[in-house]
């Protein structure tokens, strides 16, 4: 999955999420997006699950773009600890991303095709997404 190679610091506060994009909302390498309609911190996990089900449609045609990247580490306690003595250990990962930042993006296929593959892909999303195209 994905992870950063290294952190500058290891635990991180969790920061605030902008209710809109204002970077990373434009289909800037493909022809095809999927965009997210809300904001929420994706999982490394999520990502990948709906990158798979995008390559095993695409198969071998086309080329994908993943515009996001989870660089936030995520902690949690482990079961039945009592308050206090810290956050507890790094359990991976997550991408804070705003209301209309593109996701994906897909070039080399027809509409069909690539509207079909973001569908999948949306499945394993706990966002609501649109497809858009340049």
């Amino acid at each position: 999955m994905l992870q950063p190679k290294r952190l500058k610091h290891r635990k991180v506060f969790r920061r605030h999420i902008a209710p809109v994009a204002s970077r990373g909302n434009y289909i800037s390498f493909g022809s095809f997006g999927l965009k997210t309609e809300e904001s929420y911190w994706l999982k490394a996990n999520q990502i990948e699950a709906a990158r798979k089900s995008i390559t095993r449609y695409l198969e071998k045609g086309g080329k994908l773009w993943i515009r996001v990247f989870p660089h936030v580490p995520q902690t949690a306690k482990s079961a039945e600890v009592g308050m206090g003595g810290g956050s507890g250990p790094i359990v991976g990962f997550s991408a804070p991303v705003e209301a209309g930042r593109i996701l994906f993006e897909i070039d080399g296929v027809d509409e069909k095709v690539a509207r079909e593959a973001f569908r999948l892909a949306s499945s394993k999303l706990p966002v609501k997404t649109r497809f858009i195209k340049k």
